[in-house]
């Protein structure tokens, strides 16, 4: 088959195909599968809203069988009252749907051995034993009134016939669907298309695939062409190994090639934050439509470009998925970009001044710093000989992380001294919440809250960078500490000290 997927159009996603697709998310099941990764039954609830809300069609909760505080998550989520199927994923045996049955869901994704690997090897049976469970529990869910989507695990290196076997007695003892899995990754966009293309002759086809190869996303489009109408997904691609196919990529493609929404696109940023906040796995800077630079733009000519033409150097407009697009300075900066930095903060420079201010950026980018806008701000500040009487400055803070974490902080505001406290769910959100209370009616939002270090060993010294936003301006700042704690409340006390307007002069004066 190689070489048939690049010369035949039948290998292609088309509109109708498309227009038909709905998602599953498994991120709450496959997704927690991924090393170090375990969500409690209120960050369970709260991905399961925000799938629901941007209107995945079918969520799978998580495996009763795992435990019993699993099964009071399913529960949780089960009694959402969401739009979405809720499902419990289910090994071959009776037990498992009499669990899922117990803990309210709507459905069951059943997944049975389909490679010789895992008949013989990991369930120890035989082909025919696995036709006959498959039958059984299949006729025993929907029995008791449960949707059911049998998975073929290992699918894609089964033998095709017996894979169509499989599918054919799921479907003729009333599963809703088969799912064709590409457990480990396996499998060319070719492979996929045959098989489902073949597996769609016995009634509804979903397919799973996963990252290993990088192909997930070519893999999924494949089946989509061959006939799938549910894709199963992660948000942010989490998973074992390298990964589920990332459901916001899936969702894009759709959208973006073929003009079909399966989900409501602008919620996706949000649902690929709050994931990246729920597992502790962070979002890649350059993975694809929720990574940090996927709409980021330093080089000067594509600055240029997109200051002239939002759609010059990207495909489609950062607020389809719910994101800003952002000039970013460094080595790489352009008249243009930093100009239009500049003016985005109220400050006009002469044609001389912004010369010396992009080569001071330039300077800056090539030591390897990130150019925040205090930076861009203080390097405007001394070209032009201009003095700037600071509104907020941190003179004192303490924090403590036992219990209930707590902080307070003392700031300097206008030259008044101001204290305050605060608790959080961590030292630096108590620290933060003292701040907001020190600063009375000034209101503002943390948009975003990133952290390196950049020295190694115990005595490492880390760089917070923060996005502080108040009413419809933004800064971002950084700051460096041996401390947490400090860099960040030094950053978000910087941040707003560039955010409040100029102090007004009294009449007085």
């Amino acid at each position: 088959m190689a070489g048939k997927f690049a010369g035949s159009t039948d290998y292609f996603v088309t509109e109708d195909d498309a227009g038909d697709v709905a998602l599953l998310d498994t991120t709450l099941r496959d997704g927690e599968q991924a090393p170090g990764v375990s969500l409690s039954a209120d960050q369970k609830a709260t991905v399961a809203r925000g799938l629901d809300a941007a209107g995945v069609d079918v969520v799978e909760a998580g495996s009763a069988c795992t435990s019993a505080s699993e099964r009071e998550t399913i529960r949780r989520v089960a009694g959402l009252d969401l739009d979405a199927t809720v499902t419990s994923f289910c090994r071959g045996v009776r037990r498992d749907v009499d669990l899922a049955l117990d803990c309210g869901v709507d459905g069951v994704n059943l997944v049975v051995p389909a490679s010789d690997r895992h008949v013989e090897g990991k369930v120890g049976t035989t082909r025919e034993g696995v036709l006959d469970t498959t039958r059984d529990l299949v006729e025993y869910a929907t029995d008791h009134g449960l949707w059911v989507e049998v998975i073929g695990e290992d699918g894609s290196r089964a033998d095709p016939a017996f894979l169509e076997s499989l599918a054919e007695t799921a479907s003729d003892a009333g599963a809703d669907r088969f799912c064709l899995a590409d457990t480990v990754g396996h499998a060319s966009p070719e492979e996929v298309y045959a098989r489902v293309s073949a597996l769609a002759e016995y009634g509804p086809v979903s397919v799973h695939t996963h990252d290993d190869l990088g192909l997930a996303v070519a893999n999924a489009l494949a089946g989509v062409a061959a006939g799938a109408d549910l894709v199963h997904g992660t948000v942010n691609g989490v998973g074992e190994r390298a990964g589920n196919v990332a459901l916001e990529e899936v969702a894009v493609a759709l959208w973006h090639c073929y003009d079909a929404e399966p989900v409501a696109t602008e919620r996706l940023y949000d649902l690929a934050t709050t994931v990246a906040d729920a597992t502790g796995v962070p979002l890649p800077p350059n993975k694809a439509v929720s990574g940090e630079n996927a709409f980021a733009h330093e080089s000067g000519i594509h600055t240029d470009g997109t200051l002239k033409d939002d759609r010059m150097y990207e495909p489609y407009p950062p607020e389809a998925v719910g994101r800003e697009r952002r000039l970013v300075l460094g080595k790489h900066a352009g008249r243009a970009g930093v100009e239009a930095a500049l003016a985005e903060h109220g400050v006009s420079v002469t044609d001389d001044e912004l010369a010396a201010v992009v080569a001071r950026v330039k300077e800056l980018g090539e030591r390897g710093k990130r150019v925040t806008d205090a930076d861009l701000l203080a390097v405007a500040d001394d070209v032009r000989g201009s003095d700037r009487d600071r509104r907020v400055e941190l003179r004192e803070f303490t924090a403590a992380s036992g219990g209930t974490p707590s902080a307070s902080v003392r700031l300097e505001v206008d030259g008044e001294e101001r204290t305050a406290a605060g608790t959080g769910s961590g030292p630096v959100d108590a620290a933060v919440a003292a701040v907001r209370d020190a600063l009375g009616d000034v209101t503002f939002h943390l948009d975003s809250y990133h952290v390196d270090a950049i020295t190694g060993g115990t005595d490492a010294v880390v760089t917070v960078e923060v996005v502080v936003t108040r009413g419809d301006r933004r800064v971002s700042v950084e700051s460096s500490d041996a401390d947490i704690t400090s860099a960040s409340v030094t950053a978000v006390v910087d941040a707003l000290d560039r955010l409040l307007p100029e102090k007004q002069a009294s009449a007085a004066d």
